[in-house]
């Protein structure tokens, strides 16, 4: 009479020797499924971010009901004035750099030297851009070096004018405000494509901290940031992107 065998209880050992193999794998799914990413979103408008989700995890911890406001407009159509504004506020070199403004990161690392636990700024709208849509909130070293990678991908794969348009309909404008659109019917009750120089302005003299600072009450110091935007977009002359 034949003897069953028992199904044998040793559990295999990891082979340490796969370990490469196996690390190399996952780097490839890495850069093929954010090159795969970032190549949808050159032809489809995001979705969500994810500061929208977290902004109404947040929301709903406090009591409040999920708020996002957002209506998607492509760049041609908005108004002329937000997008010198945004690139007079935030990155006079966008249209001649590749994704860096060197100058700014240098100024950034000086200022970060004190402090290796908070990385401060020095971000062009692509860096911003690469960010906002596909990256988490927070400041850290691993995030920067993500941000970086990211921003390098955009700047290859979409057109100067695509960063900008992305960047102008994610990039948050207030309290569940997310876009130009959405922040010029919030505050001012008509469309980015009708806004003029000095509302433009003030929409973007709050990008920096858009929960604290609002067009609707500028302070002073955000009335000086719109004097200053004004400035430098009469100096920046014509657009023209590459």
């Amino acid at each position: 009479m034949a003897v069953k065998r028992g199904k044998s209880t040793k559990k295999r050992k990891f082979d340490f020797r796969n370990l490469p193999i196996l690390i190399g794998k996952c780097i490839l799914w890495f850069f093929l499924s954010t090159i795969l990413w970032v190549l949808a979103y050159r032809f489809i408008n995001p979705p969500f971010t994810s500061l929208m989700i977290l902004r109404n995890i947040e929301r709903k911890s406090d009591g409040k009901t999920f708020k996002t406001e957002k209506d998607w407009v492509k760049l041609s159509e908005m108004s002329d004035q937000i997008k010198r504004a945004a690139i007079a506020g935030e990155d006079q070199k966008f249209v001649h750099h590749w994704g860096f403004d060197m100058k700014a990161i240098g100024r950034a690392y000086s200022a970060n030297k004190g402090d290796s636990t908070k990385v401060k700024g020095g971000s062009t709208i692509s860096q911003q851009t690469a960010k906002n849509v596909f990256l988490w909130p927070g400041r850290s070293w691993v995030r920067k070096g993500f941000e970086a990678y990211f921003t390098v991908l955009i700047e290859m794969m979409w057109s100067k004018q695509r960063i900008l348009e992305v960047y102008l309909n994610v990039i948050e404008m207030g309290d569940g405000i997310y876009g130009a659109e959405a922040a010029s019917q919030s505050y001012y009750g008509k469309s980015c494509r009708n806004i003029n120089r000095s509302e433009a302005a003030l929409i973007v003299a709050c990008f920096p901290n858009p929960l604290r600072w609002t067009p609707s009450h500028p302070t002073l110091y955000i009335r000086h940031r719109q004097y200053l935007i004004m400035k430098n977009i009469r100096n920046l002359g014509p657009l023209k992107f590459k």
